[in-house]
């Protein structure tokens, strides 16, 4: 149990309400398969801490970016693509999590011999094991193109997810667009983002995580996207502007919100003043996600437990906060599947302890 303002929540709660929909591959491995990928590649020196950022640190984006750096060099291979992938995909299922959609970039590596397309693949590989295996969740992947190549990969990038969103049956849904937001400019992106949209990928973009990206934004806003991630600075109470707000009301493009991500990577100051509060108060669609749950310690359960112990959330907030996220997902063939497992899942006795 914790403690929730005046209310008293069950963990178990907590613990069976979960979709998870902004989460990046390597920045979810856990403790425990970094133990394994470390002990592979013993000749790196790398230790948990260069990995992690614990209770009570905090980075600045550039730290965080180098944290993934590291970690990429323990994950070059398909077989450690597979292993970090299944891993990961049980540990959100252990979790409560019941749909999860996954984002990665495609990445070669010339001495493993690894392409682009065998990384694709070799997730996919993973997403079909797990549910051979009987893992109780639904898997998505969204390829990622990271804004810090250019242009003329982020095509190749689109071209890639585009075939794969043909050739897997459903389970390669989208495009995310991510990466170091204080490099480049969307502008540059915009004709692989179109054209990714024109073939029927959705398209999840990090958009305003910093200051001052109020033109990107707004170009694009215009695609529009199908969500938002983050999402920090569109808001004019922290230098974003009213008619960025209008054009994601207008749209009702939902918000992939990551409340310990943005703390502890100094985009937030602290819990309170995070901008979930903001578009939780006027209904616009946010779904509490975990962004990078290895990375920044955390859990799906954690970010809810956050979110309702800060902003004094009953259950029933919170369970309905879980439940509209489902039309949120990127997958329509699930949606009338996921509202039926919600409502088998609303159990009786979870109610208020006094």
């Amino acid at each position: 149990m914790f403690y929730c303002g005046y209310r008293y929540f069950c963990t178990c709660f907590l613990q069976r309400l979960h979709k998870e929909l902004h989460a990046h591959l390597n920045g979810s491995v856990s403790f425990s398969t970094i133990k394994k990928l470390v002990a592979r590649k013993p000749h790196l020196n790398i230790e948990h801490g260069m990995t992690a950022i614990r209770s009570g640190q905090r980075r600045t984006l550039d730290e965080c970016f180098q944290v993934f750096k590291v970690i990429h060099q323990l994950v070059d291979t398909e077989e450690d693509i597979l292993m970090v992938a299944k891993d990961v995909i049980r540990e959100f299922a252990a979790d409560g999590v019941k749909y999860l959609e996954l984002r990665s970039t495609p990445r070669k590596e010339k001495t493993t011999g690894m392409t682009k397309r065998r990384y694709v693949e070799t997730v996919i590989e993973a997403i079909r094991q797990c549910k051979n295996e009987g893992v109780d969740i639904e898997v998505r992947f969204l390829v990622a193109v990271d804004r810090r190549n250019g242009a003329e990969v982020a095509m190749e990038t689109v071209k890639l997810a585009e075939d794969f969103m043909l050739s897997t049956d459903g389970l390669v849904v989208g495009l995310d667009l991510s990466g170091d937001p204080t490099v480049g400019h969307g502008r540059d992106l915009l004709p692989a983002l179109q054209k990714a949209k024109n073939c029927g990928l959705k398209l999840s973009l990090h958009l305003s995580e910093v200051p001052s990206q109020a033109d990107e934004s707004e170009l694009l806003l215009n695609i529009p996207p199908d969500r938002i991630g983050h999402g920090t600075y569109l808001h004019p109470e922290v230098g974003g502007s009213q008619s960025l707000v209008d054009t994601v009301r207008k749209h009702n493009t939902p918000l992939e919100l990551c409340l310990t991500s943005n703390v502890k990577g100094q985009t937030v100051s602290s819990y309170s003043q995070h901008h979930f509060l903001y578009w939780y108060q006027m209904g616009h669609p946010s779904v509490i996600c975990t962004d990078d749950k290895g990375v920044f310690c955390t859990d799906l359960s954690q970010e809810y437990q956050l979110a309702a112990s800060t902003f004094n959330l009953s259950q029933e907030d919170m369970w309905t906060l879980s439940q509209k996220a489902i039309d949120c997902t990127f997958a329509p063939d699930l949606k009338q599947q996921l509202h039926q497992k919600w409502l088998e899942l609303r159990p009786t006795h979870f109610v208020l302890v006094k």
